[in-house]
C-alpha cells in the first residue's frame, strides 16, 4: 500500500477543490492514512475519485498556454518572464526548467492519483459488488489514459513513461506510437469494465452532467479512443470509436465533460480567461490568424477582441488579445462535440468524401460560413479544409501544434516565424530529473 500511503495527503487536500459541485461525502476530513492499511470504506474510495477529478485542473492553463505558443496561435506577451517569448518559441527548450518539468509533473501527478484510486478499490473493505468496482477501475483507467495522453503529445518522440505504478521500479520510456498504443490498450480496458460496470456509478462534478452512468462515460473513453485513433493514422478506427461515443452531427457543438470552476471554499478559477482590454492580460492572438480567417467568420468576433492600438513586446506586435472563455468560471472541456464532428470529416476522406464535406459544412454553418466549395475530388483539399476549420473552432484549446506535427506541416507556411531566430519546436525535451535507465 505504499503508494497510498506516500500519495493520500495530496488527493485529499485536491479534492477539496470541487467545492459544491459534488455530492456530500460524511466526514471527509476523517480518513487517515493508517484506514488504507487495513482497507479503505466507501467514503474513503469516493474520497480519492473526487480528489482524481479535482488534480485533473492543475496548471490546466499552463498545459493549454505553452502548446498554444507551440502551435502559433497565441502568444503571452505580458512580460511577466521572458522566457515565454524567448526560450519557448526560440528554443532550445531546458530539460530543467518549467516550461518542460510543469506540466509533465502535473500530468503525471493524475496518472499517480489514478493508480491509489486502483489500488485502494483493490484493496477496499466497503464490501462493493464487481461492478461497482469495475465502474471505478473504468473511471480511474480512462482519466489515467488520458493525463497519458497529454504528456505523450507533450514530449512526442522523447517518449513515456506507460508505467508508473511503483515510484520504486518504473517502467522504460517508450517512443510515441507505442505510447498511443499503450494508452488505446488502457482505453479498451477501461471501456471493458466500464461495460460491466454498476447502476451506481461515480459521483462527479456538474461538468460530467450527462456523462455520470457507466454507459455514458464510456461514451467519453470511446471519443478519446477515436483521438487516439487519429493521431495513429487509423481512420477505420476513428469511425468505430466514434459510432460508439457521443458524437452527434446535428448536435450541440459544446456538448462535452468539462472541468468546472468556481468561487467559493476551496475551488480554483479558470485561469484562462483573461480580463478583456486590461494591462497585464495581454495573451495575444497571432496576427496570421486574424489576417487568415474567412470574411464573416463568427468565430474570430467571439473568440478574439482588438486590443486599441495594439501591443507590442519583445519584437513580437499583435492586434487581438485572445478571448475564448467570458469568465473565469467558464468550463473548460476534456473533449467535445466539434472535435468529433472534424475526427469524423478527416477520417471519412478517401473513403466518403460526400460525408466529409457534409461534417465539414455543419462546422462552418455553425460559424456563420456558407457551405465549402472546394474541390470534393481532392482529398488533400479537403484534409486542408478540415485542418483550417480546427485551427478556427479549437484554438487554445491544445490541439492545431499537434495537428500540425501529425501531418508533417509544422513549418513556416503553416506556422509562420514571427522573428528572425525564432525556431518550430516539435517536442519537450525530457525533465533532467528523470532517469532513464
Amino acid at each position: 500500500m505504499k503508494n497510498i500511503k506516500i500519495t493520500f495527503l495530496l488527493l485529499l487536500a485536491m479534492a477539496v477543490n470541487l467545492s459544491c459541485e459534488l455530492e456530500e461525502i460524511e466526514n471527509p476530513n476523517a480518513p487517515t492514512v493508517s484506514s488504507f492499511e487495513d482497507g479503505a470504506s466507501a467514503a474513503d474510495i469516493q474520497l480519492l475519485a473526487t480528489g482524481l477529478e479535482a488534480i485533473m485542473r492543475n496548471d490546466l492553463a499552463f498545459h493549454y498556454d505553452t502548446v498554444s505558443i507551440l502551435g502559433r496561435e497565441y502568444n503571452d506577451l505580458t512580460g511577466v518572464d521572458p522566457r515565454y517569448t524567448g526560450e519557448i518559441l526560440k528554443g532550445p527548450l531546458d530539460n530543467n526548467g518549467f516550461l518542460t518539468t510543469r506540466a509533465y509533473a502535473a500530468w503525471y501527478k493524475v496518472v499517480q492519483s489514478a493508480n491509489v484510486l486502483i489500488e485502494a478499490v483493490e484493496n477496499s473493505v466497503a464490501g462493493f459488488s464487481d461492478g461497482d468496482k469495475n465502474n471505478y477501475y473504468g473511471y480511474a483507467k480512462t482519466l489515467k489514459a488520458y493525463a497519458l495522453l497529454m504528456v505523450a503529445n507533450r514530449q512526442f518522440d522523447n517518449g513515456i513513461r506507460l508505467d508508473t505504478a511503483d515510484p520504486d521500479n518504473l517502467g522504460p520510456f517508450v517512443d510515441y506510437d507505442a505510447a498511443l498504443a499503450g494508452i488505446l490498450s488502457l482505453l479498451n480496458e477501461a471501456s471493458s469494465d466500464l461495460a460491466s460496470g454498476s447502476d451506481n456509478f461515480v459521483a462527479l462534478s456538474s461538468g460530467f452532467a450527462g456523462f455520470d452512468t457507466s454507459s455514458t462515460f464510456n461514451q467519453f473513453n470511446r471519443a478519446i479512443a477515436a483521438r487516439v485513433a487519429l493521431y495513429q493514422g487509423n481512420m477505420g478506427m476513428v469511425i468505430s470509436n466514434l459510432n460508439d461515443s457521443f458524437y452527434d452531427l446535428n448536435g450541440d457543438l459544446f456538448n462535452g465533460p468539462a472541468h468546472v470552476f468556481g468561487l467559493t471554499g476551496n475551488d480554483i478559477v479558470n485561469a484562462q480567461f483573461h480580463v478583456p482590454l486590461q494591462s497585464g492580460q495581454e495573451f495575444m492572438l497571432t496576427n496570421d490568424w486574424i489576417a487568415d480567417a474567412e470574411a464573416g467568420d463568427m468565430r474570430v468576433a467571439e473568440k478574439a477582441i482588438e486590443l486599441p492600438g495594439g501591443t507590442m513586446f519583445d519584437g513580437l506586435t499583435a492586434t487581438h488579445q485572445i478571448a475564448v472563455y467570458d469568465s473565469n468560471t467558464a468550463p473548460v472541456y476534456l473533449i467535445r462535440n466539434e472535435e468529433l464532428i472534424l475526427m469524423f470529416a478527416e477520417a471519412s476522406i478517401g473513403t466518403s468524401n460526400a460525408d466529409a464535406v457534409a461534417a465539414i459544412n455543419v462546422v462552418r454553418n455553425a460559424a456563420g460560413l456558407g457551405d465549402w466549395m472546394g474541390d470534393d475530388t481532392d482529398n488533400n483539399e479537403i484534409l486542408l479544409e478540415v485542418l483550417n476549420q480546427r485551427r478556427y473552432s479549437l484554438v487554445a484549446e491544445g490541439h492545431r501544434w499537434i495537428d500540425l506535427r501529425r501531418l508533417g506541416l509544422l513549418n513556416d507556411e503553416f506556422a509562420p516565424l514571427e522573428r528572425a531566430g525564432d525556431n518550430h519546436i516539435d517536442a519537450f525535451p525530457t525533465p533532467f530529473t528523470e532517469n532513464q535507465n
